[in-house]
């Protein structure tokens, strides 16, 4: 019984803020415009300065872990390649394989990942380091897929320069890379800047979440279910079920397997509706994928954490 509350005080505050967005929106309280700026806000701002931050008052040197960014890279790559063959091979609606592709294998690493290792261990641990792992590969990898799966290609081909440009100046990377040397130098930030940089990062999260939940659209979840409930298996279930024995078996605990469940199941992020929808590719599918994943995932993450925790391995 202890390790479900643990699993349930993980995850559900998660959720119920999430819900808080999308009841605000449905109250008026929120709107599409207030949606925009808040989310970009936490994009370029927030959540850089927060990533920024856990960075420059960890000490790199010994939080560094080769073999877990080796690890994570490695992953992300098998994850979206083997999706996407086995997609090809399969799928008889050639123009889904590259929507289904990248909703199947793209998790909301950066909001979840903080989240929920905040949420565990106080600080965001080893899920900036499991972001600048994955996240670079999540951008190219999309990129390729979606641009050799749509009909579009003369116009994705211009387009290809400019996003691998985007993925290069990526504000989650930048924020994680500007507090590198800060860390590696051990150089100790002046009071007034490091409370500052505090405050605007403890906005990061729980303004992220009311986002989620205030773009959420039930309705979307009618569009394509058949499709959308196998890539939802795939992406809450299925991942973590291949890929954490290795984990094990390469000797990630706490943090690190807290880090790794994220990158493996957690919900699809929204960039990928973006993505498809600017890309020539099947938006509807990949919003009815969104909208699954984020519903069912409160389910499948406290069983993944209460999974570990019984086992003692968080």
């Amino acid at each position: 019984m202890d390790n479900f509350i643990f699993s349930l005080n993980a995850t559900i505050p998660i959720f119920l803020v999430i819900a808080l967005g999308y009841f605000l929106m449905q109250a008026g309280m929120f709107n599409e415009n207030f949606n925009a700026v808040a989310n970009k806000y936490v994009f370029k701002i927030a959540l850089p300065v927060l990533l920024f931050k856990d960075i420059v008052t960890a000490r790199i040197r010994e939080v560094f872990h080769l073999k877990f960014v080796l690890f994570c890279m490695s992953v992300t790559i098998i994850m979206f390649l083997g999706i996407w063959l086995i997609t090809s091979l399969l799928m008889k609606d050639k123009m889904m394989v590259g929507a289904f592709t990248q909703a199947s294998a793209r998790g909301s690493a950066a909001v979840f990942g903080i989240a929920f290792v905040e949420n565990i261990y106080g600080n965001s641990g080893m899920a900036p380091l499991m972001i600048v792992s994955a996240v670079p590969l999540y951008n190219i990898l999309s990129v390729i897929i979606l641009t050799m799966c749509s009909n579009e290609r003369q116009k994705n081909r211009s387009q290809i320069k400019s996003a691998f440009k985007n993925v290069i100046t990526n504000p989650i990377i930048l924020g994680i890379a500007a507090g590198i040397p800060f860390s590696l130098l051990e150089i100790t930030l002046p009071t007034i800047a490091l409370r500052t940089i505090t405050s605007i990062a403890s906005t990061a999260t729980p303004l992220a979440l009311l986002v989620v939940g205030a773009g959420f659209e039930g309705r979307n979840v009618l569009k394509k279910v058949k499709p959308a409930l196998i890539a939802t298996f795939i992406k809450l279930i299925g991942l973590p079920a291949i890929f954490f024995p290795a984990a094990l078996a390469l000797g990630f605990r706490s943090s690190e397997l807290v880090a790794i469940l994220v990158m493996l199941g957690a919900p699809t992020t929204v960039t990928c509706y973006i993505m498809a929808k600017n890309m020539g590719n099947d938006e509807g599918l990949t919003s009815s994928i969104v909208v699954l994943t984020t519903l069912l995932s409160s389910i499948t993450l406290t069983f993944w954490l209460f999974l570990l925790r019984a086992m003692n391995l968080i």
